[in-house]
């Protein structure tokens, strides 16, 4: 057996089992890092060109990412860039297909851009209106999400660029509407690569301020380009989890990125904006006085209202002579007694009559009108003094035979008489 095959058996299969005693050879590890990058496949990225230098047939240039400190060297053919319609500039934004690449022999790593384009205005506009419908589509910008800012904040915090134009205005502009006004500023980078991390770390700084209400991020005008940062996905999301309010007050009037969606309120300038987050003193001081005029004039009409209610009700006869309710009172009193003792009277007369009446009918009815009539009551002698009973009074002649001793009652007293016999009635 050859001894370079006797040796290729005794090495590691896997760069894992190699030791101090039993290394790979370097040509081996460099075969099998070219093989496993040749297997890598070809990415389109985005960046901005920030070196470009041309060598004879090959040119070198540098690409930085659009939102990190992120560098990447690599190489293109010139007749790559000679392809393009315009010449590729240092700051131009671009996507370029890059392989990775490995010399065997030199051991380096090398980018190698098989294809490259510029990015135009018509591009990036095509793509955030993607993105812009993306997050439309999850409710980012819904209404719902949007707070309401309030009416007096007690500090706003500003995001803005440093000693910008913008920052001015809002300063300025506030102060002249409220001058109390106050101010947590954060001064970042609008524009650039470093634009976007820096202004989500002033938001979060902000937000989590606890005396901060509103919060407000300024920036001039500018070209499309340098407004990319305020349409960044990170960005928004970041203003949209942002618990305190957010005015977005970005470039002019015509300039719409991403965060005047996202934003709880958007201001077409900075300028604006300061004159939507605090009132006008000036205009405040007028509500007050006519709120004030107001409240005279209701309270006064209330007073003249209340006095012109009282004065109708002292007007009135029971308030006017209160003596009056009593006098009436006792008028009606001693009428009542009148006729009261009149019904009284009444009834005791007819009473009385009644009384005699009845009294007439029962003396009619006594026996002693029957004595007084020439009657008389004849009993039996031994019955007693007192009132005759059924049992005495003798009512047929068969109770008073011959001899027996009767006792004869008339209306003049009575008499004792005794019985001679009797006969019966005769009959009719």
């Amino acid at each position: 057996m050859p001894e370079d095959a006797a040796a290729a058996t005794t090495l590691p299969a896997t760069a894992a089992q190699t030791s101090p005693d039993n290394p790979w050879p370097l040509q081996l590890l460099s075969q099998k890092l070219k093989m496993h990058i040749d297997r890598a496949p070809s990415a389109w990225v985005e960046g901005q060109v920030i070196e470009l230098n041309r060598r004879g047939s090959n040119a070198y240039l540098t690409l930085r990412d659009i939102n990190a400190e992120i560098s990447l060297p690599a190489s293109v053919w010139t007749t790559v860039l000679d392809r393009q319609a315009a010449p590729l500039e240092r700051g131009s934004r671009v996507v370029a297909l890059i392989k990775a690449e490995f010399w065997l022999k030199t051991g380096r790593l090398n980018m190698s851009v098989k294809d490259i384009r510029p990015v135009g205005l018509g591009d990036l506009l095509a793509r955030i209106e993607r993105l812009r419908q993306a997050l439309a589509a999850e409710g980012l910008f819904a209404d719902s999400r949007k707070k309401r800012l309030p009416l007096l904040p007690h500090r706003i915090g500003l995001i803005t660029g440093r000693d910008s134009d913008a920052k001015k205005d809002v300063l300025r502009n506030a102060a002249l509407r409220w001058p109390a006004v106050e101010f947590e500023i954060r001064e970042v980078a609008v524009q650039g690569n470093t634009a976007v991390a820096q202004m989500i770390a002033a938001l979060r700084e902000l937000d989590a301020h606890p005396v901060v209400d509103v919060i407000v991020i300024a920036r001039g005008g500018g070209a499309l380009e340098d407004l990319l940062p305020f349409s960044s996905e990170e960005l928004i999301r970041a203003v949209a989890d942002a618990s305190t309010p957010v005015v977005s007050a970005i470039g002019h009037e015509a300039d719409r990125p991403i965060l005047d969606d996202v934003a709880d309120l958007r201001a077409s300038t900075p300028t604006d904006a300061a004159k939507r987050i605090v009132p006008d003193v000036a205009e405040e001081l007028v509500r007050v006085r006519q709120a004030r005029d107001q409240l005279r004039r209701g309270v006064t009409r209330l007073v003249e209202r209340e006095g012109d209610r009282l004065a109708s009700l002292r007007s009135r006869p029971v308030l006017l002579s209160p003596e009056v309710m009593i006098s009436q009172r006792h008028e009606d009193v001693e009428r009542l007694k009148v006729r009261s003792h009149s019904a009284i009277s009444a009834a005791v007369v007819r009473a009385a009559d009644q009384l005699v009446h009845l009294k007439a009918q029962v003396r009619a009815l006594s026996p002693q009108k029957t004595l007084d009539r020439g009657y008389a009551v004849v009993q039996l002698a031994g019955a007693g003094t007192g009132p005759a009973t059924h049992r005495d009074v003798v009512r047929h002649p068969s109770q008073a035979p011959a001899g027996t001793d009767l006792t004869v009652r008339v209306a003049g007293g009575r008499f004792t008489a005794q019985s001679t016999g009797g006969q019966e009635p005769a009959e009719e």
